[in-house]
Parts: C-alpha cells; structure tokens; sequence
C-alpha cells in the first residue's frame, strides 16, 4: 500500500480554468523550489504562458491542488481535452512535465490526486496520459499502482530521449573527452569564426527583450521549412512571454553570433539550477555559411556553461544527430498512460 499521513489533515480543491495561476500567485514557485521535478518548465510563468497561447481547442484546465494542515505541498496543473487527461503543457513545446511536489510527499499527493480525479467531482475521463516524465521522477512508480488499486489499466512508453552533457572543469577537458574528429572540427571552426571577426552577444537586462526575441524568431524561421511551419502565432506569444519572466528571475541565456553586426545563429537557453537547458535555436543557412556559426555557438554556449560552473547541457528532446558529435549521451522521458476500466 502507499503510504499516506492521516486524511483528516489532508485537503483536496479542484480549481477550474486559468483563475488557478492568480489564485496560487505566491505559493507555486516556492513548491517548485521544493519539489522532485523542478525544471524551468514548471515554474508559473511557463505554465501560464502555455496556457494562454498554446491550449488545444476544446480544452479546459482543472488543476487539483492539495494542503496539508493549509499549507500547499502539491499541483497537478491537469486539462481535460475531451475524454483525455494531459499534463498542462503536453506536449510538444514542453520537454519535462510532471507533479508538483517534493518527493517526500509524493505518494500521499498522487494518492489525494488519484482519488480526486476518480471522483464524481472531476470531469469524466477515460484515458490519462501524462507525456515527458523525466527517468528518475517517483511518479513513474506510484501511478501504476494507484491504477492498479482502481483495477484501471497502466503503460508506460519512452516518449522521447533528452541528449545531456556532464559538463568537466575546464573547455579543454570537454574537448578531450569527445570524438577527435570532433574535437579537431569545433577548434578548426572556432577559429575560423575568430578569424571572421564573428562574436558572441549575450542578452541582458539592459537590451530590449521584444527586439531580442523578434532576432530570434526571425532566425528560427529562417532554420529550415519545419520550423518555419511550427513557429505560429501563439508560439511566437509564448516565446515574448517566457523570455520576459526568465529575464526577470535571471534564469534567461538568449545568445547569437554576429559577424559585422548581423546576427546569424542563436540559442534560447534557460540557465537554471546549475544545468543549461536548450531549448530552441535558430540559424540564416544564407548568412556566413563557410564559418559554420551553429557549430560554433553550440561549442561557445558549452564554453560559457563551463566558465559559469555549471554541471550539464541539457539538449532537451530530439536525437538529432549534432547532439551526439557534442559528446551528450541519452537520457529518457517517459509516457504514462491510465486507462480507465469503468467507463
């Protein structure tokens, strides 16, 4: 059985619509802070920049939140989509998704969860599917037997691979540690690029946020026809929103390399919790292709994350092929899916 404190001291609310981002203001990030995924894609500002340009048509978000004794130790920021359950930011803008807790309170939340979203008081659901839980997250271990409890059906799928680099101590012990054709590649087009007088901009608190995010859009588009076709509006809306709330929690690495002042690669980073976390980047394959720039932010981004002493490069999802010749090894993101029996 899983463990669970006293009921009397737990409490359960279901909160509906986007009321749940302003009615929890001052107490999500603090559990955030505390809890067993914490990642940049938990905090508020990310949910509800997701929530507001990015929810699925037909959508409502009925987030459960539990207290114990009054005080919140646990959100399961959850929209109904039909007869389906999802994570709030499931699933292709969001690469780590899960409960908001720490992990000693874990199973007594999913527990409080479960049973909340069993109940009558919750909109009707056949299928739960949680999408993008990290490997070594307590849920992976708790859900089943939860389901299993109420007879429903469980599974679990590798959803995707996250690429992660553990970073050494210095750029040189990086660069031994890779492939040597490899190695012998980023120092050529390293100093290629220095030779072309190209540079490293990094975005501050003094440089216009809207104009800094419109360069990075720009480049995005220009990166290949996919990601031109997947930059819509609201994602373009999410990408000002986030950058804005991770300038001001100091959390934002938005980088581009300029040669004679234009701007042709770029990087949106999130820099927090000792780990660089990339999220998008972007690149004009028409501008200053000799030098290799995308090559070369990538390596001067690792550079920085080594001098700024931090612990990991996180690629975030895609096996893409370039993450692999950086020296990153796989990591994986789980699918949890719920099917209920009593439908």
């Amino acid at each position: 059985m899983l463990a669970e404190k006293p009921t009397q001291t737990l409490s359960t609310e279901i909160i509906k619509g986007d009321a749940v981002f302003t009615l929890l203001a001052d107490e999500w990030d603090p559990l955030v802070e505390k809890s067993m995924t914490h990642t940049p894609f938990q905090y508020l500002s990310y949910q509800k920049a997701w929530w507001d340009h990015l929810q699925p048509e037909n959508s409502e978000l009925n987030t459960v939140v539990v207290r114990d004794n009054g005080e919140l130790i646990g959100i399961a920021c959850l929209y109904v989509m039909g007869d389906l359950i999802h994570f709030n930011g499931c699933v292709e803008e969001t690469d780590y998704l899960d409960i908001i807790t720490a992990e000693e309170n874990a199973e007594m939340v999913w527990t409080a969860v479960f049973n909340t979203l069993c109940s009558s008081e919750y909109p009707d659901w056949e299928l739960l599917e949680l999408c993008n839980v990290p490997a070594e997250s307590p849920s992976r271990s708790i859900i089943p037997k939860l389901a299993d409890q109420q007879s429903y059906t469980f599974a679990e799928t590798v959803n995707e691979v996250c690429p992660i680099i553990d970073l050494p101590a210095t750029f040189d012990e990086y660069l031994a540690q890779i492939d040597g054709k490899q190695r012998r590649e980023i120092r050529r087009k390293l100093r290629r690029a220095n030779g072309a007088g190209a540079e490293l901009v990094i975005i501050g608190p003094e440089d216009d946020i809207d104009e800094a995010v419109d360069d990075f859009l720009a480049l995005l588009r220009k990166s290949t026809f996919e990601k031109r076709d997947w930059l819509t509006d609201g994602r373009c809306a999410m990408f000002h929103d986030a950058a804005k709330a991770a300038m001001e929690a100091g959390i934002l690495q938005l980088l581009f390399m300029e040669v004679n002042g234009r701007k042709a690669a770029t990087l949106f980073n999130f820099d927090y919790d000792g780990r660089i976390w990339v999220y998008n980047s972007g690149l004009d394959p028409e501008a200053f292709g000799n030098l290799s720039l995308g090559v070369v932010l990538t390596a001067k981004a690792i550079e920085l994350a080594i001098e700024n002493g931090r612990k990991d490069f996180d690629f975030l999802r895609g096996d893409e092929i370039y993450k692999y010749r950086f020296g990153a090894k796989d990591t994986y993101i789980y699918r949890l899916n719920v099917t209920r029996c009593d439908q």
